[in-house]
């Protein structure tokens, strides 16, 4: 019998290439999709009690091309794809998880899909995120993006451009989905959005490590080198961004003895190089904020001014409310708490009432010394976030301050 944890893991792992496979092999990535998903059932409820396979991969590949070849069956309009599906399954049943994951993302970002709805399909068939865990990072409901996914794989069923690996003209074209996915699919890993642990290690090395192979395949573009620094020096840090009990350690208190310093010397390469280039991108900038917070000795000797001219040119690049809750906290720095407040206020007008508004905002009326107004704002963050750790750590300063 094999427990619960390996064959998660081992499913995680593989359901991108399975998926990539059978997509490729059929041209059908929706009908490929369900089956993978029927495949991965099917997976729990046999190797559990009986033991992974010799060819887990293969065995994957396998059941849901019998999967697509029933449902074919009763639809007599997909008969040539059958057929296609019969012969995948008689021959190739391998395939190479770095390649396979990859070509992956950049089928998703497929030219009848916009952005909005190619990359929450990518997350979810490449990064294995639940839908709510994809919903968070958009900031929009859960039904909402159900819908955008279901949307997407209705748009690629009914599309006459094939689901295949574009060829090296089109690739640039698709690169800022993939781009994109890569970064949201690092950051739920770094920061995940739900549940009891603060961090998934398991997203954020994938991403890391299929960020690395684009820039293999790509060492020129230097927004690719950008994400790839971003990575690495934000995932310096993690070895002291929890306690001893798995409580979370925010950056200021943080025991910078304890970061990875392998990391940073080659994150703050990587941009430096990349910004030389002289066309600075968005994930050029946040490198660059990373690289100014990772080589400095503590919080107190930070280059706050220079982080907080960098926010600002982030800024007009996104126009994303979450740099201008970033750049409140650098403002603050700067000019002092009440100035970083009014620029939460900013924030507040399309974010809403979102956790980390609240959690912003009661950093800063700390800070200003303003006790019960940081008590009310901590107390309100820590019931609207959805991670156990953050709550923790939220419930836990709002005591602090009543006890103080």
């Amino acid at each position: 019998m094999v427990d619960d944890v390996t064959v998660e893991g081992l499913l995680r792992e593989l359901a991108p290439q399975a998926l990539a496979a059978l997509a490729r092999r059929t041209g059908d990535f929706a009908d490929a999709e369900d089956a993978v998903q029927e495949a991965l059932i099917a997976a729990t409820d046999v190797w559990r009690p009986q033991g992974v396979p010799d060819n887990p991969l293969g065995w994957l590949v396998r059941v849901a091309s019998r999967r697509m070849v029933d449902a074919h069956r009763q639809d007599v309009a997909r008969r040539r794809r059958e057929d296609r599906v019969h012969h995948a399954e008689a021959t190739d049943t391998t395939a190479s998880g770095t390649d396979d994951s990859l070509v992956m993302m950049f089928m998703c970002a497929h030219p009848a899909l916009t952005p909005s709805t190619a990359i929450p399909l990518t997350l979810r068939a490449v990064g294995g995120l639940t839908t709510r865990e994809i919903a968070a990072a958009f900031l929009v409901p859960e039904p909402t993006m159900a819908q955008r996914i279901s949307r997407a794989k209705a748009t690629l069923r009914d599309s006459a451009v094939p689901f295949a690996l574009p060829d090296e003209g089109d690739r640039p074209q698709r690169l800022r989905s993939v781009l994109h996915v890569l970064y949201l699919l690092f950051n739920e890993g770094y920061v995940t959005s739900s549940g009891p642990d603060l961090a998934r290690v398991d997203l954020s090395d994938e991403a890391i490590r299929l960020t690395r192979a684009v820039h293999a395949s790509m060492p020129d573009d230097a927004e690719v080198a950008g994400l790839l620094a971003l990575m690495l020096l934000t995932d310096a840090r993690r070895p002291a961004r929890t306690g001893p009990h798995g409580e979370l350690v925010p950056l200021a208190d943080q025991d910078r003895t304890r970061w990875d310093r392998t990391k940073i010397r080659e994150g703050v390469a990587l941009v430096t190089a990349a910004l030389r280039r002289g066309e600075i991108g968005e994930y050029q900038a946040q490198a660059a904020i990373a690289a100014v917070h990772d080589q400095a000795p503590d919080d107190a000797t930070t280059g706050w001014t220079e982080i907080l001219a960098l926010y600002r040119v982030l800024e007009r690049m996104t126009d994303n409310p979450m740099v201008t809750l970033n750049r409140a906290v650098a403002t603050a720095k700067v000019e002092g708490p009440a100035a970083g407040i009014r620029v939460v206020d900013e924030a507040a007008v399309r974010l809403g009432d979102h956790h980390r508004v609240h959690a912003v905002r009661a950093h800063l009326f700390e800070l200003a010394g303003d006790r019960d107004a940081a008590i009310a704002e901590f107390r309100a963050a820590a019931t609207r976030t959805a991670s156990a750790r953050e709550r923790d750590y939220l419930t836990t300063k709002a005591a602090a301050l009543i006890r103080a």
